[in-house]
Order: structure tokens, then C-alpha cells, then sequence
């Protein structure tokens, strides 16, 4: 039976933000995972790409066995409704999955008590602390990086794509680490840059 990899999706999504991760997820997962959406409601959901999604779930049919549940940014992460999603954020970190939250989606994860104790990234430090106020306590564990992982909470900026997949890959242990080193440097250098995997003669191989 496949792992469920649940992607929370708010209109307007950054499709460009799931969209390394989930071929990834499928392309080097070798078939154990499966990629599901979910969102507020059933109703389709629109990108910042201009592209619609029919989630596979609303927040009240969320199955409760998943590997992982992935905040996919966008621009709706600081409407009063996106604080629905803080009950997923919460039963995810209670059973011990890999929590993910990139963009604005990561600074939802600030605002909601769920970075305090893990090492963590976001797009600004100086947002995170006044959009999270109170409920923000980890400044001390604020890293500036592209994306960070701490045990399996990942987080990253918005302009790290590629950083946060890896990096969630590596939480799931989807592929042996040098396939995933491999598959990023590949997107991230190109084709005439990243070194060939082991054995190959092309890209192809």
C-alpha cells in the first residue's frame, strides 16, 4: 500500500513550490508514495499560475494515517481562514510526520507554535516575529538559509523550490541520499553543470 504525502493547498497557490516536490516524490519514490491535496474545501482551487486543483480532500476528511503533510505557499497563508489548517499542523506534529512549509506557508507554521523547538528558516525573520507575535518563541533556532532541516520539520523561503524538496525527500527518506543529491543538482546546475549519475553515459540512462 502506497504512503499518503498530503499537500495543503490555499487559493492562490505557489504551484511552482510543489510542483520539484511532488514529480520527485514520484519520479524517485519508487512507487511507495502517493501524492494527495487537500484544502479548506472540495471546491477546486486556483494557482498563482492560473492553474485549478480538485483537492482530494477538505480539512474534515483528512485520512489519518500519512507520511507527511506539506504547506505549499501562496498568498492566502495570513487570512484569518487559513487558521483551519492549525489543527492539522497539530495532530501531524502529535503523530511524529514530516511537517513541511515553505514561503509564507513556513511563517504559518511560526504563527501557529509549531517551529518554538526546531531549527528553522523563513523568508524574513523580522516578518515571522510580527506576524506570529506571542506564539513565536524561536527566534534563538532561526537559521538563514534556503531551507533547514530539523529532525522532520523542514522549512524554507520562497525562492528555494528546489532546496525544500531536497530537503523533504531527505526527511522521507524517499531515495538513497546520493539519488536525491543527484536529482538536485541536476534541476539546480542543469544538464551541462551537475556531474552524471555513477555508471550513466547520459542523463537518459
Amino acid at each position: 500500500m502506497k504512503k499518503c504525502i498530503l499537500f495543503v493547498i490555499l487559493e492562490p497557490y505557489a504551484d511552482w513550490e510543489a510542483a520539484y516536490l511532488s514529480s520527485a516524490i514520484h519520479m524517485l519514490g519508487q512507487g511507495k508514495y502517493e501524492v494527495k491535496t487537500v484544502s479548506l474545501t472540495k471546491e477546486p482551487v486556483a494557482s498563482i499560475g492560473g492553474f485549478r486543483v480538485l483537492p482530494d480532500y477538505d480539512i474534515a476528511s483528512v485520512p489519518a494515517d500519512y507520511e507527511a503533510l506539506i504547506l505549499i505557499g501562496g498568498l492566502a497563508w495570513r487570512n484569518e481562514e487559513a487558521r483551519k489548517i492549525k489543527p492539522l499542523v497539530e495532530n501531524c506534529r502529535q503523530a511524529g510526520n514530516v511537517l513541511g512549509g515553505i514561503c509564507d506557508a513556513s511563517a504559518f507554521l511560526g504563527a501557529v507554535g509549531a517551529l518554538n523547538d526546531a531549527a528553522h528558516t523563513s523568508n524574513d525573520l523580522s516578518d515571522l516575529k510580527q506576524w506570529a507575535g506571542e506564539a513565536y518563541t524561536g527566534e534563538k533556532k532561526y537559521v538563514m538559509r534556503q531551507a533547514v532541516r530539523d529532525g522532520k520539520i523542514v522549512t524554507a523561503n520562497g525562492t528555494a523550490p528546489l532546496e525544500f524538496a531536497k530537503e523533504v525527500l531527505l526527511a522521507l527518506d524517499a531515495a538513497p541520499d546520493n539519488v536525491i543529491s543527484e536529482w538536485y543538482d541536476f534541476h539546480k546546475l542543469g544538464s551541462y553543470t551537475a556531474a552524471m549519475p555513477q555508471g550513466a553515459t547520459s542523463w537518459n540512462d
